[in-house]
């Protein structure tokens, strides 16, 4: 990617560092209540979300099929924990960031390499 292109995803890396960051802090805190199923969806989109940001500032020709299957984790995640959120500030908190980074993958989800 050329520097244009770069600025153009900062805000999908943006939203990935933070989805990554609330998925930890909830699946710890799932983990601490015994909600199993929210915690490993939650622990399955903070890799990919960790493996989609390093894909997206490294500028890789591969960043959409990284952000294709990142944006659907994140909406698999964010359903998930909005079953809980109106229980737990932590699943609301991640449910918001979830759909944010899901926003943005898709819209490099097409910028797939063939």
């Amino acid at each position: 990617m050329n520097g244009s292109e770069m600025a153009n995803v900062q805000s999908c890396i943006d939203a990935c560092a933070q989805a990554l960051r609330a998925c930890q802090a909830c699946a710890a805190a799932d983990i601490r209540e015994g909600n199993n199923d929210c915690a490993l969806i939650n622990l399955d989109c903070a890799d990919i979300c960790t493996a989609t940001l390093n894909a997206l500032a490294r500028g890789s020709v591969h960043h959409g099929d990284f952000c294709a299957l990142c944006a659907h984790l994140c909406r698999a995640c964010a359903a998930e924990c909005a079953k809980h959120a109106a229980m737990h500030a932590h699943c609301a908190a991640c449910q918001a960031a979830c759909e944010r980074c899901a926003a943005e993958c898709a819209k490099h989800a097409s910028e797939r390499h063939i």
